[in-house]
């Protein structure tokens, strides 16, 4: 190993744990922050065109954040849960052809995002209860965002590369300044600023993919260049390396699939109550689906630092950066929870003033609000089981709160019963999932005997 490659392995398997977890999550955490700014300015910028183009992003937004959960989480999780594991191991010619299988995995899964939501997303969005305008946005977004998926998919994949070899901040400058441009682009042409045309809502999927792209691009070409700690080139491609990482991102697949169902299935439900219910319900939705982001900020720097020490055979000192992560996570998105149930309206007044949509809106915050710091906790948990290889659990955990909302939002709606009931189910959800994480650091996958 070179010696930039040995102090940056040798920090996570011996400095401080909460100073070397802070240096990995705080690029991320940045990041993040400029994510989530993105997800409310293309919700405020949608919002000045009506209720209708809320709704086509509401109908959209649960497929959008699958794509980025699917490529940073989950095929992201694995390639950073084995790229760490192997350098952990002090195996970096190993570490070097899973990245290239990594970048392999994102073409692919490129390619099914664009033929699945790119060409043939209205049936599904039907589905969904999608009519009208509502349905025409949606699917207009979707031939853009989905037809160009190759940028989020290799951005975030390509990052994970970055992030599995100990560098968080690379990644995190590139993301962060792709952030701030596409809120820029976003605005300029879903309301035609500085004289370009008015896309309306496709204007937020056009920055998506230009953005992104950059990015990509960028990460991508200065690994090829050998600027990193690993340099990205072809392998010869063997299944044991698509192996070492399907068994987290494959899992991790199923595991994002539904999630992000779960949101979209509730969705589904309360469309039956309206245009206006789906609306304030979206936006409501929203802000959930960004606390998976928001742990993501620490469950990436989780995943590294749990998978280098899981490589090593450290495993206690892998189980204390996952409670301190966890822990900080908590806090950070209870905190953000508290706010949101105590006070809605400095969520909602930011994008819409729609006296229908308005008050679902409210009842879904005030209520599933106080789960809000136990789920984000338990997904940035979820990250850290990432990096130990076997997320058999977790993922167990993920398809008993889809069942949940599945089977009793389905009692519920069948009974005619109010829309606040469908809410209470959805946050039974959010708190049984976070606390199912904290429960698998308990399972063999931590103790080194996931294989026995």
């Amino acid at each position: 190993m070179s010696a930039q490659r040995a102090t940056a392995v040798q920090n996570i398997l011996e400095a401080p744990v909460a100073p070397t977890l802070l240096g990995l999550a705080a690029p991320n955490v940045l990041a993040v922050a400029m994510m989530t700014a993105v997800t409310f300015a293309d919700a405020w910028f949608v919002g000045f065109l009506g209720t209708a183009d809320l709704a086509s992003l509401a109908l959209v937004f649960p497929f959008l954040t699958l794509m980025q959960m699917m490529a940073g989480g989950s095929v992201g999780g694995g390639t950073t849960s084995a790229v760490a594991r192997a350098l952990g191991a002090d195996d970096v010619t190993r570490a070097e052809s899973i990245a290239w299988h990594a970048v392999v995995l994102a073409a692919l899964m490129s390619v099914v995002y664009m033929l699945v939501l790119g060409v043939f997303s209205r049936p599904i969005y039907q589905l969904l209860g999608g009519t009208g305008a509502a349905l025409d946005g949606a699917v207009l977004f979707s031939a853009v965002a989905f037809g160009g998926a190759a940028a989020s998919w290799f951005i975030w994949v390509v990052a994970a590369v970055y992030r599995g070899m100990g560098d968080t901040t690379t990644p995190g400058r590139v993301i962060t300044l792709a952030s701030v441009l596409q809120i820029i682009l976003a605005g300029a042409l879903t309301l035609g600023w500085f004289g370009l045309p008015s896309l309306g809502v496709t204007g937020t999927a056009v920055a998506l993919v230009a953005c992104q792209g950059a990015g990509a691009l960028y990460l991508s070409f200065r690994l090829m260049a050998g600027a990193g700690r690993l340099r990205l080139r072809p392998h010869r491609l063997c299944w044991r390396d698509f192996a070492d990482i399907l068994r987290v991102a494959g899992l991790g697949l199923f595991n994002s699939s539904c999630m992000a169902m779960t949101v979209a299935v509730a969705t589904g439900y309360i469309g039956r109550y309206g245009t206006a219910a789906l609306a304030g319900f979206g936006l409501g939705a929203r802000l959930e689906l960004m606390l998976v982001p928001i742990a993501f900020g620490v469950g990436a720097a989780l995943t590294a630092a749990v998978g280098v020490n899981i490589g090593a055979g450290q495993f206690a000192r892998a189980r204390r950066f996952a409670w301190t992560g966890g822990a900080a996570t908590f806090v950070l998105t209870g905190l953000i929870g508290l706010i949101v149930a105590v006070r809605p309206d400095l969520w909602l007044d930011l994008f819409t003033a729609d006296p229908a949509a308005y008050p679902y809106g409210v009842s879904y915050l005030v209520i599933a609000g106080v789960a809000y710091g136990v789920f984000g906790g338990g997904q940035s948990l979820y990250f850290a089981s990432q990096g130990t290889g076997d997320v058999r659990w977790p993922v167990v955990v993920t398809l008993i709160r889809f069942v949940i909302v599945v089977a009793g939002g389905a009692f519920l709606v069948a009974r005619d019963w109010p829309v606040e009931a469908l809410f209470a189910v959805v946050t039974l959800g959010l708190v049984i999932s976070g606390i199912g994480q904290a429960m698998c650091l308990r399972t063999r996958a931590w103790s080194g005997k996931a294989g026995a």
